[in-house]
C-alpha cells in the first residue's frame, strides 16, 4: 500500500534526515526543523531518524558492492552493458578525520563496520591508537568531465599564478600546516580554495570542466573502502570510458587503490602537492630571494614534465648540504631536501604534466580536497563524537547529498515502494 513502516510519515522522515545530514550537528538540525516546520521534535529523534535512514543506504550500498565483487574479473573491468560510457572520467581519493567514541571493532563483531586494520599487507592501514578518539574516514570522488584533446601542449609555459611571490608561499604554508596538523588541530585550511584560485585566475590554462560528480565516503578500512569506490565507478561505466585518469596526492593507499582497481587509468600526482615539495626544497637553507629563483626554475621544469632535471638539481643540492644525520630535525635543510628528493623520485612516473594537458586530463586534486572539507563540516569537530554505526550512516548520507543525480530522492522512492504497511512497535518489559 506504500505506507511507511516508521512512526513518522515519509515526508517527515525525509525532512528530518535532510536536516540531520546537512546541518553541522543534530542540535542545529532540530532547531532548523522546529523553526521552519510545525513539527515538534527532539534532538534525539532527529539523530535516530537520520542514522536509521543512513543505515538503510549503507545496506543498499553494501549489497551493490557485494554484487560487483561477485562478478567475473573480466566484467569488473568493463562497463555494464546497460550503461553508456562517458568520454572522460576521473577518480580521486583522500582521507579525512573524525572522532569515534567506540573502541576499535573488527568485521567479525555483529553490526560492526570493518574499520580495524586489515590483514592484507598492501594496505597501509591506520594503526589502532592507544589513546584518543581521532580516526580516519575515506572519501572518493567520481567525476565525469569535459575537455579538449590537443596535438601539442596547450599551455607549455607555467601560468603566472604559480610564480606569484605572494600566493605561492601562502599555498606552501597551508599545505605544510595540513601535513603537520595534529589530531587535535581540526580547523580546516583554505588549501582547496587557494589551489583552485591559482588555476582559475590564469586564463592561459583551462582545466577540464566537471559535468557530473558522485561522492563515496566510509569509515571502513582501506581494503573495505576500495571495493566501495570501485563498485560505484563500475556502475557509472567508468571502466569503459575513452579517457580515464586517477588523480591523488602521494599517499601509498591512494596508489594501491589505483593499481588494484583502476590500473587502466592514467595515474597523476596532484600538481599542488608536488609544488609544495619543490618550494620547500628550493627554500631550504637559503635566503628567500635565492630560494625563489630556484623555485621558479624547478617548478617550470615540473610543469613541462621535465622532472628529471629537478631531480638532478636536488641531488646536487643534497651533495652540497650532505645527507641528514640520524634523528636530525625534519625542518633541517638536509632533511627537507632529502624528503623532496624521495617524494619526487617515487612519483616521477605520475608527473608527465605536459602529456596530461595534451590529453585534456586534470592536474590537481583540489576538487577532492574541497569535497573532504564539505564532509568535514558535518562530521569533524572537537565536540563531535560518533559511534561507528552512526558515523558510517551520516557519511553515506552526506556523500549522497554532495553527489549529482539526487541519489537520496531515488532512495526515498524505492523505500516507499518497498513499504509493507507494517508498523514498527517498540518492545516493552
Amino acid at each position: 500500500m506504500g505506507i511507511d513502516q516508521s512512526d513518522a510519515s515519509p515526508a517527515v522522515l525525509q525532512q528530518l534526515t535532510y536536516a540531520g545530514t546537512v546541518s553541522r550537528s543534530f542540535a542545529e538540525a532540530c532547531d532548523i526543523v522546529t523553526h521552519l516546520t510545525e513539527l515538534t521534535v527532539s534532538v534525539k529523534q532527529v539523530e535516530r531518524v537520520t542514522e536509521r535512514s543512513g543505515a538503510e543506504r549503507v545496506a543498499e550500498r553494501d549489497a551493490a558492492t557485494a554484487t560487483f565483487q561477485a562478478l567475473p574479473l573480466v566484467e569488473k573491468f568493463a562497463a555494464p552493458p546497460q550503461v553508456r560510457p562517458s568520454e572522460l572520467v576521473v577518480v580521486m581519493a583522500d582521507g579525512g578525520r573524525l572522532q569515534i567514541r567506540d573502541p576499535p571493532q573488527t568485521a567479525a563483531e555483529p553490526g560492526a563496520v570493518a574499520v580495524a586494520a586489515a590483514t592484507e599487507p598492501d594496505w597501509d592501514e591506520e594503526p589502532v591508537p592507544k589513546s584518543g578518539h581521532w580516526r580516519e574516514d575515506k572519501v572518493g570522488l567520481l567525476l565525469t568531465m569535459q575537455s579538449v584533446v590537443s596535438a601539442v601542449d596547450p599551455c607549455p609555459e607555467i601560468p603566472a599564478s604559480f610564480l606569484d611571490v605572494v600566493r605561492i608561499p601562502k599555498l606552501a604554508r597551508q599545505l605544510k600546516k595540513n601535513a603537520k596538523a595534529t589530531e587535535e588541530a581540526v580547523a580546516d585550511t583554505d588549501e582547496p580554495e587557494v589551489a583552485e584560485q591559482a588555476l582559475q585566475s590564469d586564463t592561459s590554462y583551462q582545466p577540464p570542466q566537471v559535468q557530473q560528480r558522485q561522492v563515496v565516503a566510509s569509515r571502513g578500512c582501506w581494503s573495505v573502502f576500495a571495493p566501495l569506490l570501485a563498485s560505484a565507478a563500475w556502475a557509472c561505466g567508468f571502466q569503459g570510458a575513452t579517457r580515464k585518469a586517477f588523480v591523488a596526492d602521494g599517499s601509498a593507499n591512494n596508489w594501491t587503490l589505483q593499481r588494484r582497481f583502476f590500473g587502466s587509468f592514467v595515474p597523476i600526482l596532484d600538481f599542488i602537492h608536488a609544488l609544495s615539495y619543490v618550494f620547500a626544497a628550493a627554500m631550504a637553507g637559503q635566503p628567500f630571494a635565492v630560494g625563489w629563483v630556484c623555485y621558479q626554475q624547478w617548478i617550470r621544469w615540473v610543469w613541462q614534465g621535465q622532472v628529471g632535471q629537478v631531480l638532478a638539481a636536488l641531488r646536487a643540492r643534497q651533495e652540497e648540504l650532505g645527507l641528514p644525520a640520524e634523528r636530525e630535525p625534519e625542518t633541517s635543510p638536509r632533511q627537507v631536501v632529502a624528503k623532496a628528493l624521495t617524494y619526487l623520485s617515487n612519483h616521477q612516473g605520475k608527473m608527465k604534466y605536459d602529456a596530461y594537458r595534451r590529453q585534456g586530463l586534470p592536474l590537481t586534486s583540489s576538487l577532492m580536497e574541497s569535497v573532504v572539507k564539505q564532509i568535514n563540516r558535518r562530521v569533524k569537530g572537537t565536540e563531535k563524537f560518533w559511534s561507528e554505526a552512526g558515523s558510517e550512516a551520516v557519511l553515506q548520507l552526506r556523500a549522497d547529498q554532495l553527489s549529482d543525480g539526487e541519489p537520496l530522492a531515488a532512495f526515498w522512492v524505492r523505500r516507499q515502494a518497498a513499504a509493507t504497511g507494517q508498523r514498527r512497535y517498540r518492545r516493552t518489559g
